[in-house]
């Protein structure tokens, strides 16, 4: 684990654990969510509804990637710099290309764009909350 010098004060700070513990949340929600899109697909394959390859692949990585992301924003609360840039990163990229890939005529029914849109709307909000001020005293600029 990589921290820096004066972060632990920081990350001691009751408002910086508050807003980690519910990012914490926020990512354990939306894997939660991205489950309930794979049972939701598993169970309409089953009742003989038209599902897509795109469908069963997406929805088994999201869920794959859940626990990743979960480590990652659990090492950036221990004082992970590297793992709280990436999670500030993958916090505003995944819900633009997720989003941005289901509004993509015909790729998939708009239940499914829907449920995936509510996966990744926590990490819009872990987006928000690392860049709040006591994340971002824990962890601040380097050159």
């Amino acid at each position: 684990m990589t921290t820096i010098t004066g972060a632990t004060a920081h990350l001691d700070d009751s408002r910086t654990r508050e807003a980690f513990d519910l990012a914490k949340k926020c990512v354990t929600l939306s894997g939660m969510i991205c489950g309930i899109t794979l049972a939701t697909v598993a169970v309409l394959s089953i009742a003989d509804h038209t599902e897509t390859p795109f469908m069963w692949v997406r929805a088994v990585i999201l869920l794959a990637i859940a626990p990743m992301l979960h480590r990652m924003i659990v090492r950036a609360s221990q004082g992970s710099r590297r793992s709280f840039d990436r999670m500030r990163t993958i916090s505003v990229t995944m819900p633009i290309a997720i989003i941005g890939v289901d509004l993509i005529p015909g790729i998939c029914p708009a239940w499914y764009a829907v449920m995936q849109a509510m996966s990744v709307l926590p990490l819009v909000a872990v987006a928000f909350i690392l860049s709040g001020p006591g994340p971002r005293a824990a962890f601040p600029k380097t050159r």
